[in-house]
């Protein structure tokens, strides 16, 4: 395994740990998926790189256009949830309530 590749994995690994552990906030939980998003953005973009073909080179841009749509909804969500409940703290959120 490359250093270039356990970086990567290892920033995988931690956003992954980042949104298991600490679920307190939905900010926090919204900024570990986009660190694993942009992970995997950086990972594809460099291994399309690396294979030098033409028919991949679309997929990080794919990416990133539903890492963007992912992290707008996220946002809005956030927004209506301070609204309604006055704060973004995961444990006042219960799905029976909502």
């Amino acid at each position: 395994m490359t250093p270039v590749h356990f970086s990567f994995i290892s920033a995988f690994l931690l956003g992954l740990m980042g949104l298991a552990f600490h679920r307190t906030h939905l900010l926090s939980a919204l900024l570990c998926l986009e660190g694993m998003m942009l992970s995997l953005y950086i990972a594809l973009a460099l291994w399309a790189l690396q294979l030098e073909a033409t028919a991949f080179s679309a997929s990080p841009l794919l990416l990133l256009t539903f890492s963007a749509c992912e992290a707008s909804t996220g946002l809005a969500l956030l927004v209506a949830t301070a609204r309604t409940h006055g704060t973004d703290r995961l444990q006042a959120l219960n799905l029976l309530q909502c």
